[in-house]
């Protein structure tokens, strides 16, 4: 793979996005509000039950949804919708003419979208946590944290494009993006901590990729030093690269045999 085109897949689609500063400031007001709104809620859940919640403090609980929210708002919320559309249109067949991997250059296009949205997020929840609840719990575990939001990011977009591959097949991937979503929202655990879910789900969400979507970075936020979740992570960054390269390479199959 030509590093080359990555760099410059991630470089044009990172100045197209800040050539937009209007669209970018209100996600950044939409981030803000959301961030308020849920993490106030979640401190008073906390205060009701005597200051914790499943293990986590109320100060935890409000820098838990500033950076889980900063994992999922920093990305197109309709990507696999659009990468569904883009493989009906045959535009991804055009984009399978090139002597390079489709899914890498994507994925370099779409982290690049997302940095300019990331770093504003997280400025903007830090500001917010600063001035609502105060400093995090653990600084060491905060900085992890934006290390873990950059994995988790990669993740999301790389699982989008192994969501968005029954496209080749049912030519739609509407119903695809709101079953993923869903997932992220309760398995990956943006909403609310997995602990808090009933333990066989629980259960089931740790063995699930969407943890490294939202809830890896978000429990580090909250003051939790787990630095094995990044290993997590990046365990899963490989195998959903993996499973997106194959999805589309299974894909490009398909086309080659009905004509498309």
């Amino acid at each position: 793979m030509n590093l080359r085109i990555l760099r410059t897949a991630f470089g044009t689609a990172t100045r197209r996005a800040l050539r937009e500063p209007g669209s970018f400031f209100v996600a950044t007001g939409f981030y803000v509000a959301v961030v308020a709104m849920v993490g106030t809620l979640w401190r008073v859940a906390a205060a009701s039950h005597h200051g914790t919640l499943a293990g986590y403090t109320a100060v935890g609980l409000f820098w838990y949804i500033a950076a889980s929210e900063s994992a999922t708002m920093a990305i197109s919320l309709r990507l696999v919708e659009e990468i569904g559309d883009d493989i009906v249109s045959g535009a991804i067949a055009v984009e399978m003419l090139r002597p390079v991997s489709v899914v890498a250059v994507r994925i370099a296009a779409e982290f690049g979208r997302a940095v300019p949205k990331l770093i504003s997020c997280i400025l903007a929840g830090t500001a917010v946590s600063l001035v609502v609840v105060g400093p995090p719990r653990n600084v060491g575990a905060a900085l992890l944290s934006a290390i873990s939001l950059v994995l988790a990011i990669l993740c999301n977009i790389a699982a989008q494009h192994a969501f968005a591959g029954i496209a080749f097949w049912i030519r739609d991937a509407r119903s695809t993006w709101f079953l993923y979503q869903k997932f992220v929202f309760v398995l990956g655990g943006m909403l609310l901590p997995i602990q808090i879910l009933p333990t066989a789900l629980e259960q089931i969400a740790r063995a699930l990729p969407f943890t490294a979507m939202a809830y890896a970075p978000a429990r580090l936020a909250a003051g939790f030093f787990e630095p094995e979740l990044l290993l997590v992570q990046s365990a899963w960054l490989v195998v959903l690269i993996g499973v997106a390269a194959a999805t589309f390479q299974a894909g490009e199959r398909r086309l080659q045999v009905v004509g498309g």
